[in-house]
């Protein structure tokens, strides 16, 4: 189907499709500008905090979700930092985030995961809408290169080995309807950033989310990692990034890639490659041989660790939209 232009209009119509720190640290900067935000969140997260509610509780996993929440929040810093509070001692409550217990207990109020986040939207001055991309119980599996398989989220990238592919369990999980909907009326989809097997891909593989984004009319945007991911993504270039995508879900999904052109001072690289992590490649040629538009900058912004300038990044997708 011929993408559309997106609006001219005031607010034009963002979906963004995601999970973990990056998802949040880009929300961040999209929040200010003149948008309207949906964010599709991955519910495949096992561990920590939110794997002992899953446990427990028998709900999903609330840790994207909330990292998602406080984003986008009109809150005081103060309401920010207790959100994101995580318990140090207590019999049963040392491990735990103080906003993924908040979630927990609206789940608990209004008997329904997502309506719970509604709530939880409009106790916290959200500006936009986030959504789970299911509603289902899922966990994520992975099988290696070598033929062996890893359950779990969290123990993925802990394996030691490459993946083949990543799936999910039951595979016909679907979609929440609302994200169909906001991804069918949306003039941008931005996919990323954040970890490409255990953020993204789960997303993509509920049954029918991804063929929703190849049937819209909407622009569709990945966002690549300033990084390469330890247990994930080791050696990977932006084209293999993309390669991974196509070779779960197919091809004709991305119109455009944004990605970091800017090489990290020598000293940070050294501190990542400490940890297993170096540069993602921007072989621009590559990508654009399949037909990808690429749009390649200084993303970066260092303040302890390596994370995306979310204000420049914000810019270069509105300046999509129009």
């Amino acid at each position: 189907m011929e993408k559309r232009e997106p609006t001219d209009g005031p607010n034009p119509r963002i979906v963004v499709i995601g999970g973990g720190t990056g998802l949040a640290v880009m929300l961040r900067g999209l929040k200010r500008l003149p948008v309207s935000i949906t964010a599709i969140v991955t519910v495949a997260d096992d561990g920590g905090s939110s794997g002992r509610l899953r446990t427990d509780m028998g709900m999903p996993p609330p840790g994207d979700i909330r990292n998602v929440l406080v984003a986008l929040a009109d809150t005081e810093p103060m309401l920010e930092k207790v959100l994101q509070y995580r318990f140090r001692n207590g019999n049963g409550l040392a491990g735990h985030n103080l906003g993924n217990l908040f979630l927990a207990a609206m789940q608990d109020i209004t008997g329904d995961f997502t309506h719970a986040i509604q709530e939880a939207s409009r106790v916290l001055a959200v500006r936009g809408r986030v959504l789970p991309s299911t509603d289902q119980e899922v966990t994520l599996g992975a099988e290696m290169t070598d033929g062996t398989c890893v359950q779990g989220e969290s123990r993925i990238p802990l394996a030691g080995k490459q993946i083949r592919r990543v799936f999910l369990e039951p595979e016909d999980v679907r979609p929440i309807p609302e994200a169909l909907v906001a991804i069918q009326e949306a003039d941008v989809v931005v996919i990323g950033p954040g970890s490409l097997y255990t953020s993204i891909l789960p997303n993509l593989l509920v049954q029918g989310l991804a063929e929703a984004i190849r049937e819209s009319q909407a622009k569709t945007v990945y966002i690549c990692n300033v990084m390469t991911q330890p247990g994930e993504t080791d050696g990977y270039t932006a084209f293999d990034h993309l390669e991974a995508i196509h070779r779960h879900i197919g091809d004709r999904l991305i119109d455009t890639i944004i990605l970091n052109n800017e090489t990290p001072p020598a000293a940070i690289l050294r501190q990542y490659a400490e940890e297993g992590a170096a540069m993602v490649q921007p072989d621009i040629e590559r990508l654009q041989a399949v037909g990808c538009r690429v749009w390649a900058e200084n993303l970066l912004q260092y303040h302890g660790v390596i994370r995306h300038n979310a204000n420049r990044l914000s810019k270069l997708i509105l300046e999509l939209t129009r």
